[in-house]
């Protein structure tokens, strides 16, 4: 510093207070360290000791949700929350004391950065008001110096951050060097950059806070002062939570990938039903948990499954990254999803470091077990030429405001796709997750257990049969079971129809949000049915009314197969059906969706018992894999159902879903004899459900007789079953 400038006086402080600033950044990056330059330097100065010990972020949660419940916790409870988040006793006790210190300072650091950019204005000399000048460098571009060398090393840490991103090394432009400036053409700022110097998702995989000061990154690199920038809390609080969001889903890729490539005894494979489950001792020595130790209340439940998918992985990845497509891939374990946030759609214009929020309601079609909610991050990844990966994680844990309640957890879940050469990809599925099985029924509590109700194997058992299905119907070939009297415009309207029957009836089942079910509590149902009543209002698809839905599930002695084999038989159909009128149903109309018979969609015709009654048409879907089996049938109006078979729209043919639904009952799934399953022999577990219009007005009272014969129907059909299905042991 020339001693001409120490003269004029306030140089001395001016530049003690820069220095501060300067030790002071450095503090923010996120490793702790300096700017990662040689640590002794060119001017020997030792380096800077970190200020402060960086916690992860379930630690930073978990701390902030302790002291806002409880500001002064006694001895007891810091020692159970240093041994759960594995930190020194003192560190919690004075955790809530350095954060108030460290909130304090970054408020006088913006105070102060407010008072140096309104002295930079017009910078002069307190003694003699002149220019305050250093040689020709005027005190703003010596400030700006300061802050370019700051920058630089926060985009040295994004660059290493956005090349684990991307999966590739991120190195500056040519022309990137953090140029001096005030002003100019190379200081215009880059189109994106949003307040709180936020870099949005339209111009790059991440969102990164520049620290303490508003400036945004131009793409020159170069420092922007950005008013809005220093102002706007909310939107630097906003890009750390995502910043958070960006490190979770790496580190979830690489557990889904460890997962998905490790054998050995990581995994352990069912003899009896050929499934691999975790080991979970193996996976708390060889994984450290992404998002934080287990809740003492809750279970894990982990599996992952291998099968090849008439699907190319670009088509695949497409799907799972459009939240309506994923749906529509998976109908039956998907009640509802939405995409909630996008903060990358991928880089290079393909879907590679996409990375979006999202919630999804999945779900089991029992009424014994709830609808799983839960909210997540669904992060894409290209791994090598033909190999892709996409992963999901919940991010409740890290959320400055977690719901009330969790009943799950989705630790890193997800598959790798690879192509093959016959058109086929090879999937590899890992699905594991943490729940409170305190909320599911203890008859289904082996199959959640095994993985068979949310695992793996049904995601893959139901991809593969939907993509077959889709195959099957682009296909020019009809196959020789189609009857041939529909045309292809006809089959498209029916196949609409059947679909929209579907989705009624497992939101029947499961009670999820898609319809405003209302709950009732009655006395005169047996306790396992579950009843519930809503108003259809205004909807061409459903008669209008006070709709009742009533749903139960039992275990009965017989396999899954043969249990489908029986429900879906329209020869057979009377033994349980009192729609049939005593005798056998003809099959009027039969369209394939797949290669196994059971996959497929009819139109039934009841006989007449007399010359007075007029016939019925019923609509029927069937469907099975390796996972379960459903049997959903409906009422249909004979002339809507020729206007739908010849083309017609079909969102104007009035229904109510009824059927069954099918799964193995768990007492194989993890190694267990038949017997040992609670004294019970192996079988299946039958889901049974109505659904009934019981009054055409929509504001009539439920009346306690529609209640009881919804409950003595399901109770009548049942027992049918049954008396058909003796014990197969």
């Amino acid at each position: 510093m020339p001693e001409s400038y120490d003269a004029c006086g306030g140089g001395g402080a001016r530049r003690s207070r820069e220095e501060e600033h300067e030790s002071r950044s450095g503090s923010d990056n996120m490793d702790g360290g300096g700017s990662g330059d040689d640590p002794d330097g060119d001017d020997g100065k030792p380096p800077r000791k970190k200020r402060y010990h960086r916690h992860t972020p379930q630690q930073i949660q978990e701390l902030e949700a302790l002291f806002k419940g409880c500001p002064h916790p006694d001895d007891k409870q810091r020692l159970e929350l240093s041994r759960r988040l594995c930190l020194e006793t003192r560190q919690t006790q004075l955790e809530r004391h350095e954060n108030s210190l460290l909130r304090q300072e970054n408020d006088k650091l913006r105070s102060e950065n407010m008072a140096i950019r309104e002295a930079m204005r017009n910078p002069s000399c307190t003694s003699c008001g002149g220019p305050a000048m250093i040689g020709d460098i005027s005190l703003e571009e010596q400030h700006l110096r300061i802050e370019n060398a700051r920058l630089k090393d926060e985009l040295d840490r994004v660059c290493a951050l956005a090349g684990k991103f991307i999966g590739r090394p991120v190195s500056l432009m040519p022309n990137s060097s953090l140029e001096l400036g005030v002003g100019g053409p190379q200081f215009h700022q880059l189109q994106g950059v949003g307040s709180g110097g936020v870099l949005s998702s339209s111009t790059s995989p991440l969102a990164l806070v520049a620290p303490d000061f508003g400036v945004g990154i131009s793409s020159a690199s170069s420092v922007v002062p950005s008013s809005r920038a220093s102002n706007n809390v909310m939107g630097i609080d906003h890009s750390l939570e995502r910043s958070m969001y960006l490190e979770l889903a790496l580190a979830a890729m690489d557990e889904l990938v460890k997962l998905a490539q490790t054998d050995g005894p990581l995994w352990l494979r069912s003899y009896e039903e050929g499934r691999e489950i975790m080991n979970e001792n193996e996976y708390s020595r060889v994984v450290s948990p992404c998002i934080g130790l287990k809740p003492n209340e809750y279970v894990s439940e982990a599996s992952r499954e291998t099968g090849m998918v008439i699907i190319n992985s670009l088509a695949l990845v497409e799907t799972l990254m459009d939240s309506n497509k994923w749906a529509e891939m998976f109908p039956y374990m998907i009640a509802r999803t939405s995409t909630t946030d996008v903060i990358s759609n991928g880089m290079g214009g393909t879907r590679s470091g996409a990375l979006q929020l999202m919630h999804a309601e999945l779900q089991v079609l029992s009424p014994l077990v709830p609808v799983r909610e839960v909210n997540f991050l669904r992060f894409c990844k290209q791994l090598a030429e033909g190999v892709w990966a996409v992963v999901d994680v919940s991010v409740d844990t890290i959320r400055e405001s977690p719901p009330a309640f969790l009943s799950c957890r989705r630790l890193p879940s997800g598959c790798v796709v690879q192509d093959m050469p016959n058109g086929y990809s090879k999937v590899t599925w890992v699905e594991h997750a943490e729940y409170d099985e305190g909320v599911v029924h203890e008859l289904y509590r082996p199959l959640i257990r095994a993985g068979i109700g949310f695992g793996a194997q049904r995601w893959v058992a139901a991809l593969q049969r939907q993509c077959e299905c889709l195959a099957i119907l682009m296909s020019s070939a009809v196959p020789t079971r189609d009857n041939s009297a529909i045309t292809p415009i006809g089959r498209k309207s029916m196949l609409k129809l059947a679909q929209r029957m579907m989705d009624n009836f497992c939101a029947g089942v499961c009670a999820s949000t898609v319809y405003k079910w209302n709950k009732l509590c009655a006395t005169n149902v047996d306790e396992d049915v579950r009843v519930m009543t809503r108003q259809s209002v205004d909807d061409p698809g459903e008669p209008p009314g006070i709709v009742l839905s009533a749903a139960t599930s039992v275990w009965l002695p017989v396999s899954p197969q043969r249990l489908f084999d029986f429900l879906r038989d329209e020869r057979l159909r009377s033994e349980w059906d009192i729609l049939s009128n005593g005798g056998p149903m003809q099959e009027m109309a039969h369209i394939a969706k797949g290669q196994d018979h059971g996959n497929c969609v009819s139109l039934l015709r009841a006989s007449a018992m007399n010359a007075n009654q007029t016939s019925m048409l019923i609509l029927q879907e069937t469907c099975i894999d390796s996972a379960g089996s459903l049997v959903v049938y409906a009422p249909v109006d004979i002339p809507a159902m020729h206007v739908v078979m010849n083309g017609g729209d079909s969102a104007y043919v009035a229904l109510l879903p009824s059927g069954f639904a099918i799964v193995p009952d768990g007492s194989g799934s993890r190694g267990v004899s038949e017997t040992d399953n609670g004294g019970r022999a192996g079988g299946s577990l039958l889901t049974v459900a109505f659904q009934i219009l019981v009054n055409s007005l929509p504001t009539a009272k439920l009346t306690v007789e529609s209640v009881e014969t919804v409950n003595n129907l399901i109770s009548c059909t049942v027992q049918k079953i049954k008396a058909a299905l003796p014990s197969e042991n």
